[in-house]
């Protein structure tokens, strides 16, 4: 059963029983629905309640009760009812901090390791960063379906199934990280061997990517659990614990690489740890706060039924995030044969690009789980106005961001390092590659939307054509045919990604973007239909 409160929020009711906190957090008094046996027994610690029903306008014993167990539980906050430009808003400023304070795990990396170890360190920093990226798309993007499924559920107030949705979750991303992990342990050499990593740096990818390897289960874990939030509505909490995570990754960065120089190998041990802290925390918090699902051993077990509705929703996003970053490591690949210092350039501007486009994919993140709530209460037309309130955000904050990076490209760039090669080899990939900053917003956006309505499928198409048949073939054309170099390089980005929009262009004013994939039936399952992605 669903109770409302202010701003939107709601929490589940606890019909039989609530749990009041003591002022001793030691202990807890079970409080039954039975005034009898409940108010009027209660200990002089709850002199407050006579004071706290009179301020609210809580008219019996039975209503203050169940008003506690509301305040006590974890709470969601439904996003298919209110002022669309005003929920966006309030949703996506979360996601963007926590895309801004997140971005700062792999720039902390780099900036630290550049200033106290230099270009090699650096550079093995960002080649085993992006094959860890490929492990940690695999969690992203079946999480992204359980967004998806949960958002949806949420919209429909279709609940019964979501312990059952996070419990399968939770259960196979945890097989799936075991399995990763070992195959990394095994495969990490042949893998660099195989993207042309620079001899000089070989050895310090090495150590980053084995120890991100062991920390798969925590990357893994902390991604689920702020998918499962944020399909609930809930962007601040995450928000909190990437803060944390953050802050402690920072501290062991300069612990571990500034003093003791310990280079790729103490970055990759900062952020392992950082995520680890990160998600032990949310774990207990949301234990703390009585949410849907307990974390008990018992409960980690796969239902079938939700499995298949994640996967079908999941792997789509998870070949898609792959494409891309396959793309991109191919575009490594090419510019590792230019030597250490190209790669160098092209890992600063990585990680620079990182915080350039995270307006543009805060926004799709919360445009997705938005619209997604709003399909699920079959609002397409509020789901509509959400895509274009989020895209006009979006192209506001991108823009600028783009005027700023042709103003100060050298400014920029000398933030990761201050050697002169790396600088001028760096310059002309920036300039190309921030061409698509006016376009990401639009290409994301559009994205958001068509992935909350849960079409995935059509996503992926759409990623393996400015991936495959556009991002890669243009990269190489314009380095080695056209002999452009990194420029080149660069701009086969923007080009990708124009080539993207038109494709979305095409979806959308074809309508198809309105024919639901989900539907929910009166008991507990989801059921998934096919959808058609011409």
């Amino acid at each position: 059963m669903w109770s409302s409160g202010k701003g939107g929020k709601q929490s589940l009711n606890v019909p039989k029983y609530s749990v009041l906190r003591q002022s001793n957090p030691s202990r807890r008094q079970i409080i039954y629905s039975n005034p009898s046996v409940g108010i009027n027994n209660m200990s002089g610690t709850y002199g407050f309640v006579k004071y706290y029903m009179v301020l609210y306008h809580i008219p019996n014993k039975l209503e203050f009760i169940e008003s506690m167990g509301t305040y006590f539980m974890y709470k969601h906050n439904n996003l298919s009812k209110g002022n669309v430009v005003k929920q966006l808003i309030l949703f996506a400023l979360p996601f963007i901090i926590s895309n801004l304070i997140q971005t700062l795990y792999s720039v902390a990396d780099m900036v630290i390791v550049g200033q106290f170890n230099g270009t090699i360190s650096m550079s093995g920093v960002n080649i085993g960063g992006q094959v860890t990226m490929l492990m940690t798309n695999v969690a992203v993007g079946l999480s992204a379906g359980a967004t998806v499924l949960i958002a949806q559920s949420v919209g429909a107030e279709k609940t019964k199934q979501l312990q059952k949705i996070i419990g399968t979750l939770l259960t196979s991303l945890l097989v799936v990280a075991v399995g990763m992990t070992l195959i990394m342990l095994v495969l990490h050499r042949p893998i660099l061997n195989l993207i042309n990593t620079p001899v000089e740096s070989f050895s310090e990818a090495s150590r980053y990517l084995i120890v991100t390897a062991l920390g798969t289960i925590f990357i893994f874990g902390y991604n689920a659990l702020s998918a499962i939030m944020r399909g609930m509505g809930d962007s601040k909490s995450p928000l909190y614990f990437v803060a944390i995570a953050c802050a402690a990754n920072v501290v062991l960065d300069l612990l571990l690489v500034g003093v003791f120089h310990t280079g790729a190998l103490g970055a990759g041990i900062a952020t392992v740890i950082s995520q680890a802290l990160s998600m032990f925390l949310c774990i207990l918090y949301l234990t703390r706060k009585n949410f849907v699902f307990d974390f008990k051993i018992k409960s980690l077990v796969i239902d079938i039924i939700q499995l298949k509705a994640i996967l079908k929703l999941g792997i789509p996003i998870s070949i898609q995030n792959l494409i891309t970053n396959l793309s991109f490591l191919f575009m490594t690949s090419l510019v590792n044969t230019l030597g250490v210092t190209a790669s160098a350039a092209v890992g600063a501007v990585g990680k620079y690009n990182g915080f350039a486009i995270l307006p543009a994919i805060a926004m799709n993140a919360a445009i997705s789980t938005m619209c997604a709530q709003n399909f699920g209460a079959g609002k397409e037309d509020r789901a509509k106005k959400t895509w274009l309130t989020g895209m006009a955000l979006s192209c506001v904050i991108s823009y600028v961001i783009f005027f700023l990076t042709r103003l100060f490209p050298s400014e920029i760039l000398q933030m990761y390092s201050d050697e002169p090669d790396m600088i001028q080899a760096g310059l002309p990939y920036l300039l190309a590659f921030s061409i698509d900053y006016l376009l990401v917003p639009i290409a994301f956006s559009m994205n958001g939307l068509f992935i909350g309505a849960g079409h995935t499928t059509y996503s992926l198409f759409v990623n393996i054509f400015s991936g495959i048949i556009l991002r890669i073939p243009m990269a190489y054309i314009l380095c080695n045919v056209f002999d452009q170099g990194l420029y080149g390089v660069g701009l086969a980005v923007p080009i990708a990604t124009f080539g993207a929009i038109l494709l979305n262009t095409g979806f959308f004013l074809s309508g198809k973007w309105r024919v639901r994939t989900i539907h929910f039936d009166d008991q507990i399952e989801p059921e998934i239909k096919e959808e058609v992605v011409g």
